[in-house]
């Protein structure tokens, strides 16, 4: 029998930009990432309502990436006493705000810089809201990144290891450090746990967890056979969220913001090295406008 979805865990799903964040209500209040930076106003306004008055005491981060960690800045100001836990491998760079070492300057992405005062480490048991959750390391999409689990609701807050169809670009692959071995091993390791609820990282709550990780699985074989594919993709990902961070920008802005990425440099030394990067990204840039995730208006492109 399939149980509710536990009434003291709230869910802000986000949408692609900003990650989805999880509140875990009772006698201190813990949020489980934070969004991405343009949509830090609407999280801190999102928690103040739901908590009517009480204080936010602590934030996990689940892994490092923008779009989960970019308003904790304004939760930090806004909650002076709050805590934040960040993954142990990455303490040391947010400790010096080594924009490199955390992906920011990689990906051409935006973080405000905030504090850590502690670490979160896969293996462990925490007291987080009125309940016991377990913390688990999922490498793979990242390889610091980490899931939560509460073993009496079956509850899997499971960031970018698995969404209902699918999960995060392997960046680790993206620079030559292998990582689709650690995907699937997150993903068995979720079998293991046999969850009854999934909250992603990006997208609705689900139940239908075989299904899930039957898709994952395939897109998984898919990446192993033909790695030129996911680097195609990851291209395209991030085009994507530029473009949702923009929503417009100049074609000479776009050709500005894609020649000093380093990422995009790491993927065309990798796997294109024969073709040009500026042809290379123009194809993949008309291959998004031409599934309708973005369009050309006179000289501008524009999310869709």
């Amino acid at each position: 029998m399939t149980r509710p979805f536990p009434a003291d865990i709230t869910v802000f799903e986000r949408g692609w930009l900003s990650s989805n964040n999880i509140l875990l209500q009772g006698e201190q209040a813990v949020l489980i990432d934070s969004g991405y930076v343009t949509h830090a106003a609407q999280t801190v306004a999102l928690v103040e309502e739901a908590l009517h008055g009480q204080a936010l005491s602590l934030l996990i981060n689940t892994h490092l990436h923008s779009d989960h960690c970019g308003g904790n800045a304004a939760l930090q100001q806004r909650y002076p006493t709050l805590r934040t836990e960040v993954p142990a491998g990455e303490a040391s760079a947010v400790a010096m705000w080594d924009q490199g070492a955390l992906s920011y300057r990689a990906t051409g992405q935006q973080c405000p810089r905030f504090r850590a005062q502690g670490t979160v480490t896969g293996q462990t048991e925490r007291q987080l809201g009125d309940r016991r959750w377990e913390v688990h390391a999922a490498p793979g999409h990242d390889p610091h990144s980490v899931m939560l689990f509460e073993p009496e609701s079956r509850t899997l807050i499971s960031a970018d290891a698995l969404w209902e169809h699918g999960f995060g670009v392997v960046f680790p692959e993206l620079i030559g450090e292998p990582s689709f071995a650690e995907v699937a091993a997150t993903l068995d390791h979720i079998e293991r746990l046999d969850p009854q609820w999934v909250v992603p990282g990006h997208g609705r709550v689900f139940s239908d967890v075989g299904t899930a990780l039957s898709t994952a699985r395939r897109r998984l074989d898919g990446m192993v056979r033909d790695p030129v594919k996911h680097a195609r993709h990851a291209f395209k990902v991030l085009i994507k969220f530029k473009l949702l961070e923009q929503q417009r920008m100049s074609t000479a802005q776009w050709a500005e913001w894609r020649d000093a990425t380093p990422y995009f440099k790491a993927i065309h030394t990798r796997f294109f090295s024969a073709r040009a990067l500026e042809s290379l990204s123009e194809e993949l840039l008309d291959e998004l406008i031409g599934s309708g995730a973005a369009r050309r208006e006179g000289d501008s492109l524009l999310n869709v």
